[in-house]
């Protein structure tokens, strides 16, 4: 199904990967590992296969302790040992990830467009808060929807809808604009058209049908809702 803007009335933003550049922790690892790297990387991967996990046992915890406990996964699986403090530091780094260039100017299109723009993200609420207020569009968004809210991650269709309502808008109605090839699959098996941000020009994933719409930056989003 080709991307309706005719039908959108309200834009849901994924945080992390579409609005801060997760990448940017590896820069806390930086001056504690010899090799940043592949232990940013096995920390993100952990992090999002337990947010999977937790959904299918019941295993809920918020996002921030789920990246904790990836964290200590990852340094272990590296052989890097660190006091908690220093891994406390490193965690920290989630409350003022680099924010993309493109965010405050497009959000602020749709919002002086008539769209109504929410924050729908796995963080817990404490994270989505400093995220807001980093990347300085508190002004811009109507709120933020966090997973804590109903104790259950991405791409559980029970988030998407609870998004939905808590916006007041028919899940119809409703774009959700997200870098995670997975969340783009939750917010359309749950009925929201779902826009993938395709920064880094990287494959589509071959599983679960496509997206409504690609786009390089937020701004092409706003070029296809008219704003």
């Amino acid at each position: 199904m080709a991307f309706d803007p005719d039908r959108v009335s309200t834009v849901t933003f994924d945080s992390y990967s579409t609005l801060v550049d997760v990448e940017a922790a590896e820069a806390a690892l930086a001056d504690r590992v010899a090799d940043p790297e592949p232990v940013s990387r096995l920390w993100r991967s952990r992090s999002l296969a337990y947010t999977f996990v937790a959904n299918a046992v019941d295993a809920y915890q918020p996002f921030y302790e789920m990246n904790r406990d990836a964290l200590t996964y990852a340094l272990d699986a590296h052989g890097v040992d660190l006091p908690d403090a220093e891994r406390d530091e490193i965690l920290a780094v989630y409350h003022e990830l680099e924010v993309f260039d493109d965010v405050r100017d497009a959000i602020g299109r749709l919002r002086d467009a008539g769209y109504d723009c929410y924050v729908l993200s796995n963080g817990d609420p404490e994270m989505l808060a400093s995220l807001v207020d980093h990347a300085d569009i508190a002004d811009l968004v109507a709120d933020t929807i966090s997973a804590d809210e109903v104790e259950t991650f991405k791409p559980a269709a029970e988030l998407y809808r609870h998004g939905a309502a808590r916006t007041g808008t028919p899940i119809d109605e409703v774009v959700h604009a997200t870098a995670g090839w997975f969340d783009v699959l939750g917010a359309r098996n749950a009925g929201m058209q779902a826009a993938w941000v395709d920064r880094k020009g990287t494959p589509w994933d071959p599983f679960g049908g496509d997206p409504d719409a690609t786009v390089e930056t937020l701004h092409e989003l706003a070029d296809l809702l008219g704003a």
